[in-house]
């Protein structure tokens, strides 16, 4: 994260708890002659595009205020995505009872992926139900050997 990317989340990340909403992340970027600040949110029952544009009336006003952003740029408030990385414990909680994929760095039971229903976690592993044909089966893997983790669209 640059700098005015970490500027600007630790300004926006109150104002997004504030409305009971999560920030995920923050980018600026140039995209040919033009920058983007991006922000992506997540909330419990997932993001709607009024959310976002409710957020960005609030947020655009702030960072008139704050003038954290050097020039001309696009503000872009946006869902991270179906399939995101998860990256802490709140993104757990926002995904219980929802699907996950998991990757671990070596074999578990002969395998080393599975996409299913995240049904628990904990500080030390996390809990998936899963489908193999048409049985189901649970698998609970420690945290320390998930190599990847995400939200996944369940068909």
């Amino acid at each position: 994260m640059n700098r005015t990317e970490q500027e600007v989340y630790t300004h926006v990340e109150p104002i997004a708890k504030e409305n009971d909403l999560k920030l995920v992340e923050v980018a600026y970027v140039k995209e040919g002659p033009d920058f983007f600040l991006r922000i992506y949110l997540d909330k419990k029952g997932g993001i709607t595009l009024d959310d976002c544009a409710d957020f960005s009336e609030i947020l655009s006003a702030k960072l008139d205020e704050w003038d954290l952003v050097q020039g001309g740029y696009y503000l872009d408030v946006s869902s991270p995505g179906a399939e995101r990385p998860i990256k802490d414990d709140e993104d757990l909680e926002l995904t219980l009872n929802k699907g996950i994929y998991i990757k671990t760095y070596q074999q578990i039971d002969g395998e080393k992926e599975w996409t299913g229903i995240l049904t628990s976690y904990d500080e030390e592993s996390i809990t998936v139900e899963y489908k193999v044909k048409t049985r189901k089966k649970t698998i609970t893997v420690d945290r320390d050997k998930i190599a990847t983790i995400r939200k996944a669209v369940l068909l």
